[in-house]
């Protein structure tokens, strides 16, 4: 077992807009107090680096992305993915850049596993296209305590269970 119990993993791409939500959630928790065991990474694009991350033993792991699922811009989702999807090669979770259903795919051919796994997502606003964008819209950056919120229900949720709390 890793020694960080619960990982909050934030992806994107700060060159794609609204792609940056996991990134700039992952500042602003980097600047907050966590608990002992809880380790927030900034991974960006680095998909490689983050299935090894994955493929550590924890009680929970939390993945944090832009995730257009068809939503309002700026609505905030709590999905537990679908890992039939990793074994049939079917996207689950269709999010752009670095596919967090193609990241769990890489550590099922690594021959490894996860723990636990919830996808906290953003519905996007604006991606960036071609050009790319610098900076989140006004919608998602406004999404980001209420992602913040419930990241930190989810660990405290997470520490009680552990404790030998109910869920």
């Amino acid at each position: 077992m890793s020694a960080d119990r619960i990982l909050i993993a934030c992806v994107g791409n700060i060159f794609s807009g609204d792609d940056a939500f996991g990134v700039e959630v992952a500042r602003r928790l980097a600047a907050r107090p966590l608990p002992a065991g809880v380790r927030v990474v900034d991974f960006g694009i680095r998909g490689f680096d983050l299935a090894y991350a994955l493929m550590e033993k924890r009680e929970l792991n939390i993945l944090v992305d832009a995730c257009p699922l068809g939503g309002e811009p700026g609505t905030v989702y709590l999905v537990e993915p679908d890992l039939t999807a990793v074994e049939s090669g079917e996207p689950a979770v269709e999010a752009h850049g670095m596919n967090p259903m193609n990241v769990l795919r890489i550590v099922r051919a690594m021959g490894g596993e996860h723990g636990p796994l919830l996808l906290v997502g953003c519905e996007p606003a604006e991606l960036g296209g071609d050009e790319g964008k610098m900076g989140l819209s006004e919608t998602v950056e406004a999404a980001i305590p209420e992602a913040i919120a419930m990241i930190e229900s989810l660990v405290t949720k997470e520490q009680s269970h552990v404790s030998g709390h109910t869920r």
